[in-house]
């Protein structure tokens, strides 16, 4: 971890702080694949909302992923990057449910609450740590995340 004394913070912390958004890196893949799979195929009289809408959110689920590892590897750690290990530490599963417009859009409100529950742990990791990097982009997702939880939801009517 050399990394940890030039940005600041202790090993130690950077190496928990790594484990967990390891933890946090396999689920927003799994969320990706998964919203991917819905995109490509949803059916019914709701397609030409949710086919894009799914496209953009797993354009931005991608991001993250991509932002999560290079955080990893800030805080001098490796990410992984086999859905193997990913299966093995991710909440969240591989989706079933890819053609139905309501159980896609509520997977999608389920792995939401996932990451969001997991980023919200890492706050509390990262404020003990005074890793202000990972803290802030934590806060940033789920600002953003909470936005897109209440439009999901009111898709569903709720």
């Amino acid at each position: 971890m050399k990394n940890a004394n030039i940005i600041g913070l202790q090993e130690e912390d950077c190496r928990k702080i790594a484990e967990k958004l390891n933890v946090l890196l396999a689920n927003y893949s799994i969320f990706y694949q998964n919203t991917r799979g819905s995109h490509w195929n949803i059916k019914g009289d709701q397609f030409f909302t949710l086919h894009p809408k799914f496209e953009e959110l797993y354009n931005n689920l991608v991001l993250k992923i991509d932002e999560i590892a290079e955080r990893i590897l800030t805080l001098g750690s490796t990410p992984a990057h086999n859905y193997s290990d990913y299966l093995k530490v991710a909440t969240i599963q591989e989706s079933q449910e890819v053609s139905d417009a309501n159980k896609s859009v509520e997977n999608i409100l389920n792995s939401f609450k996932v990451v969001i529950d997991l980023q919200r742990e890492l706050l509390d990791i990262t404020d003990q740590a005074g890793d202000e990097g990972t803290n802030s982009q934590m806060s940033d997702y789920i600002t953003e995340q909470e936005k897109e939880v209440w439009m999901y939801n009111s898709y569903l009517g709720k």
